[in-house]
């Protein structure tokens, strides 16, 4: 890995066939995700060295398609970062967003409560500009890293095993940045007693499509009806995504492109889905939801960044602008470490990440709760979620306060 100190040594428990490959760095991050590759290049500009490693190729990364509403907090710093240009020709600006319960609509105008927007632009498209940008730095990230390893990360020496290509790797380093998922290998690797886990797991689904058809309309429409929650988003002004709630029993063979569509137009009702565009899915899934945090998010010399230690249902739009905001936090006390030789923000990462997690965490379970039908449900349930889509309709304040969280909350 060029830029690095390399050299090989035989490990005492290693055959003679392997070799464990020495190199030092100042920060491993582990995970070539949207947040793993913007701490590489935040870092990078300042300065700072970064290995990145990442278990699957990088065409799988890329073919992991995820939502695109993106804060302004995020997109600032996705500029801070360099790989901006792309985003602010292609994306798509939206200014408010509309709820519908059966066929009332409320629109909330986001610009019109608090002078702010969010921007459409899907995950894929910033992982892909993220990739693009280290590429072009000659960032150091090594696909396909095969068991890795968190060594003494409790310690002022932390080191990160791996292995490529049939040969074992070693790197030693100051930190390391878990940026490598729910079900990655950093937060599996804290002891049980030491970390408190946090779960509400939703007792449904989202069935997601992507079709390369107009979107239904210039902005989201997030739909509450009594055979449940549907969703009509947007990729671009010619790629559109589509959701509804199903059983966690449901299979995607189950669910044909016509039936999709029949479902989703008996939910959004007859108003708006004649203004529906149907065609072939290009992409279909289903999507389990819940609601997840681990505390504390530092362990010695590891950082847990975004879905490692966090995850929100998707009915916010929070879990990458969380992420990015981990990013942000954890690249200020690293900058603030190694250039002002100041530690007292990376101590106060976890406290910091986490005040403004918790808060991420209420929003998506209050959207969620609103607007989808829930298996134990009862008439009762439905009429005081309807009260609440009448306060929202008839009241500036609450209004207000779902725009302040949706467009997001100040880092």
């Amino acid at each position: 890995m060029a830029g690095l100190s390399v050299h090989p040594v035989v490990s005492g428990r290693a055959s003679a066939q392997e070799k464990r490959l020495k190199t030092r760095t100042q920060v491993v991050i582990i995970g070539a995700g949207p947040s793993g590759l913007l701490l590489s290049q935040l870092l990078h500009l300042r300065g700072i060295e970064s290995v990145v490693l990442e278990r699957q190729s990088r065409e799988y990364v890329l073919s992991r398609v995820r939502a695109g509403v993106l804060e302004q907090a995020t997109v600032a710093l996705l500029e801070q970062a360099q790989v901006g240009a792309r985003m602010r020709r292609e994306g798509l600006v939206h200014e408010g967003v509309l709820l519908q319960f059966d066929s009332r609509v409320h629109r909330i105008d986001f610009r019109d409560l608090v002078g702010s927007s969010v921007m459409v632009y899907g995950q894929t498209e910033v992982t892909r500009d993220l990739m693009n940008a280290r590429d072009a730095a000659g960032g150091q990230l090594v696909y396909e890293a095969q068991e890795v390893a968190l060594l003494d990360y409790e310690s002022e020496r932390p080191r990160v095993s791996y292995r490529k290509d049939g040969q074992l790797h070693e790197i030693e380093c100051d930190y390391i940045a878990g940026c490598d998922g729910f079900h990655g290998v950093c937060r599996a690797s804290i002891p049980a007693d030491r970390i408190a886990l946090f779960e509400r797991v939703y007792p449904f689904g989202w069935l997601g499509i992507l079709s390369r058809t107009r979107p239904l309309d210039e902005e989201l429409i997030y739909t509450s009806h009594s055979r449940g929650f549907a969703l009509a988003s947007m990729r671009s002004h010619a790629v559109s995504r589509y959701y509804v709630q199903c059983s966690l029993d449901d299979k995607v063979e189950q669910w044909s492109d016509d039936r999709f569509w029949e479902e989703f137009s008996l939910r959004v009702g007859p108003e708006i889905s004649a203004r529906l565009e149907t065609g072939p899915s290009i992409e279909k899934s289903i999507a389990p939801l819940r609601s997840f945090v681990a505390e504390p998010m530092r362990f010695g010399n590891l950082f847990l960044v975004g879905d490692a230690a966090h995850i929100v249902p998707p009915t916010g739009a929070k879990g990458l602008n969380l992420a990015a905001s981990d990013v942000g936090y954890l690249c200020r006390a690293l900058v603030d470490r190694y250039q002002h030789h100041r530690h007292e923000a990376l101590a106060a990462y976890s406290e910091t990440a986490l005040r403004r997690i918790w808060r991420a965490e209420r929003f998506s379970w209050w959207m969620t709760s609103l607007m989808h039908r829930f298996p134990e449900t009862t008439g009762f349930d439905r009429r005081v979620q309807v009260a609440e889509f009448d306060y929202l309709a008839g009241s500036r304040a609450a209004s207000t306060a779902l725009a302040e969280n949706y467009i997001g909350l100040p880092h």
